[in-house]
Formats: structure tokens, sequence, C-alpha cells
């Protein structure tokens, strides 16, 4: 990241929040199931095997968020 000349670098402000992946992974579980359904509707093999992908790693994360190992 670069920086202004003069700028102070303490006021840049909070860069991520707590909730933000969470929330990106609950994003990416209601994307990959509309993948998934879009893919066998379509028949499209690589569609839903992507989605079926985005979908495993979202449950897989979110289960690790509420065990706490992340």
């Amino acid at each position: 990241m670069r920086y202004r000349i003069g700028e102070d670098v303490q006021n840049l402000g909070e860069p991520v929040v707590d909730g933000l992946v969470p929330f990106s992974a609950v994003l990416g579980l209601l994307m990959g199931i509309g993948f998934v359904v879009a893919g066998m509707r379509a028949k499209q093999i690589w569609l839903t095997f992507w989605g079926a992908g985005l979908v495993i790693s979202s449950i897989l994360y979110l289960g690790a968020d509420i065990l706490g190992f992340v």
C-alpha cells in the first residue's frame, strides 16, 4: 500500500471488520448453491463441480469458525 507524502498512517481507519470473512463465506455458500442448481439445469458439469467445491469450502470454513478453529 502506498501512502501520500505527509499522510499520517495511524489515521487510516479500521482495515477489516471481524464479520467480513464469515459474511463472505455465507455469501459463497449461497452462490455455490445457485451455481450447483444452474449447472444441473444447464447440464454443465464444470459449473456444478465449481459450485459444489464452493459449497463444501464454505461449510468447512463456517464449521471451523463456529468451533473456534479460525
